[in-house]
């Protein structure tokens, strides 16, 4: 199975992650700082795509068939 992330991109998340443990990693716009492990690691990948490393595509959120037929409904 091929690797889906490049050596690099995991280096710009571990970076990333090194940072919130130490507590300098900041968010954005509002630059608060970063709390949760998996808000470091959409950071680490997005700096990696930013980069043009190999990091997959951001997969888009898809609403629940049921969702969509409960919202039709109404």
């Amino acid at each position: 199975m091929a690797r889906r992330y490049s050596k690099k991109a995991s280096s710009d998340v571990k970076r990333a992650m090194k940072k919130r443990k130490a507590g300098t990693l900041k968010s954005g716009r509002s630059g608060r700082k970063v709390k949760s492990r998996k808000q470091a690691i959409a950071i680490g990948l997005s700096e990696a795509r930013a980069k043009g490393k190999k990091v997959p595509k951001k997969t888009s959120k898809k609403k629940s068939s049921r969702k969509r037929k409960a919202a039709k409904k109404k």
